[in-house]
């Protein structure tokens, strides 16, 4: 029998109101039924939503580090159970074991980082231009945080959001991708043993259509915290706008390395087939474009189709396995249909474009690691998100045409740069339009206490990680003290 998951409102595991609930399957053997969730809908939303509300008043006036070392505790216990979870995540979203361990690994650093800034939260004082007065300025929660999630990094990304804003004082309502809702769940039992206390974290799991809309209408939603794509970004943005709320974006990303004639081959090459077929290419960071300088071009196109022909596909908990399933039958018809698009533009298919369903494998959603050759920047496989393990290849002269053919796309989140001469190194950093950059590094591997996000479509200026979430989740409040004794009027009393 499969395990039948609920809602967790005001400390209490609920089903859906409706009684309906949805099978979530393992996308590397459809055979295997990971779990029965909640179908819900508005009415478990505004439940969730009420509790949080009450539970806010609460939760905002206990001292930040005590709220911290309920974060702490819940990193604790998550290091506890890590192999479970991430064992769990593999048969959920489908990547292979040792990136679902990485996953986890995320959300414990996440938690203990987050917990020492339980007693930072820092504010600032500052002179003022009167005598005998003081003036200060320091965080507030901002209220009830609606937080909508991705599956591709089921338990990362939820701690991105989740951790901060209950160490800023807010409670929580979160609604968990519909692919991978399970990981969320067990992290709502985690944070209630950690003992947060009822109604400051919820779950409400659900489609986007009738779980998030309620999120982004609710009157009782301060801050709307959203990691997806740029389309469904957009609309978030205006829904969510026309009533004032709070919205933080992290969208889509199409993010290239660079290689320099000049580079180290081989790390270059370690690099981009972490970066683009790592996760199957379904991170926001993943690396879709390679642009080679022509003197190494074809040298390097070889070693490159050579060793992504030999990456092993299979069931991410065989831990010899190199890349997993797609999460579902729609989005491996979405990257097939990409691929045929960049036939039709009259880029050279060079490796894989296709379905892989031999043995076990033709019960999942597995697709060949594919590189396109030829690619220009005006083809649309150069320029929209296609979050699977598609990579185009270019060719340019030098490292002008370079960082040119990089810049010129629509989103700006990740970047990376193989060169040993570090005057270019220094001035791709400078130049290069996005919110992360890597030097002989490749697109992916963010770390908790740097700041994460990116530029133009990716997202709306927030960023997620180091302390700067917390701009996200807190309100400045300022504060002065006159100890004067008398009435001082700024801008008027002072003697120059």
């Amino acid at each position: 029998m499969p395990h039948h998951f609920n809602n967790y409102v005001a400390g209490r595991w609920v089903p859906a109101a409706s009684g309906r609930s949805v099978e979530n399957r393992n996308p590397a053997n459809t055979d295997d039924v990971v779990g029965v969730f909640p179908a819900s809908g508005a009415e478990d939303l505004n439940e969730a939503v009420a509790a949080a509300r009450a539970a806010y008043e609460r939760w905002r006036k206990v001292p930040a580090p005590v709220r911290a070392l309920k974060v702490q505790r819940a990193g604790e216990l998550l290091r506890e159970r890590k192999e479970e979870i991430s064992r769990q995540m593999t048969r959920e979203m489908g990547k292979v074991i040792a990136e679902t361990r990485g996953d986890t690994q995320e959300g414990i650093d996440t938690a203990f980082y987050m917990a020492g800034e339980g007693r930072r939260l820092f504010g600032v004082t500052t002179p003022v231009e009167l005598p005998d007065k003081f003036g200060m300025a320091f965080r507030r929660p901002v209220g009830v945080a609606g937080l909508i999630t991705p599956w591709n990094f089921p338990m990362a990304i939820p701690t991105w959001k989740v951790f901060p804003a209950l160490v800023a004082g807010n409670a929580v309502v979160i609604k968990p991708a519909t692919y991978t809702p399970a990981t969320v769940c067990e992290l709502g039992l985690i944070l209630e043993e950690a003992g947060v206390p009822p109604g400051v974290f919820n779950v409400v799991c659900g489609p986007g259509s009738t779980v998030g809309e309620a999120m982004l209408e609710h009157p009782g939603v301060d801050v709307i915290s959203f990691t997806g794509s740029s389309e469904v970004g957009r609309h978030i943005n205006e829904v969510a706008g026309k009533k004032l709320k709070r919205v933080s974006l992290e969208l889509g990303g199409k993010n290239a390395q660079i290689v320099l004639a000049d580079a180290d081959l081989e790390l270059a090459l370690e690099g981009v087939l972490w970066g683009a077929f790592g996760t199957t290419g379904q991170r926001c960071t993943a690396t879709s474009r390679l642009i080679l300088e022509e003197k190494i071009h074809d040298k390097f196109v070889k070693k490159l189709l050579d060793s992504a022909a030999a990456l092993k596909l299979g069931d991410g908990l065989d831990e010899s396995v190199q890349v997993g399933p797609l999460v579902s039958a729609t989005q491996r018809e979405t990257v097939h249909s990409y691929v045929e698009v960049g036939k039709e533009e009259g880029a050279e298919l060079a490796l894989g474009g296709e379905f892989y369903e031999e043995g076990e494998c033709k019960k999942g959603y597995f697709y060949r690691p594919t590189v396109f050759l030829g690619v220009k920047p005006t083809m649309r496989i150069a320029r929209e998100e296609i979050f699977g393990p598609v990579l185009s290849v270019f060719k340019v002269r030098d490292a002008d045409e370079a960082i040119e053919v990089l810049n010129d796309s629509s989103y700006g989140l990740s970047s990376s740069i193989y060169t040993r001469d570090v005057n270019l190194a220094f001035r791709a950093v400078e130049d290069l339009e996005a919110g992360i950059t890597y030097v002989n590094g490749p697109t992916i591997g963010a770390e908790v206490h740097l700041p994460f996000g990116g530029v133009k479509d990716t997202g709306n200026g927030h960023r997620e990680g180091s302390f700067t979430v917390f701009d996200v989740f807190t309100e400045w409040k300022t504060v002065y003290v006159d100890y004067s004794g008398k009435l001082q009027r700024a801008q008027l009393d002072v003697e120059e």
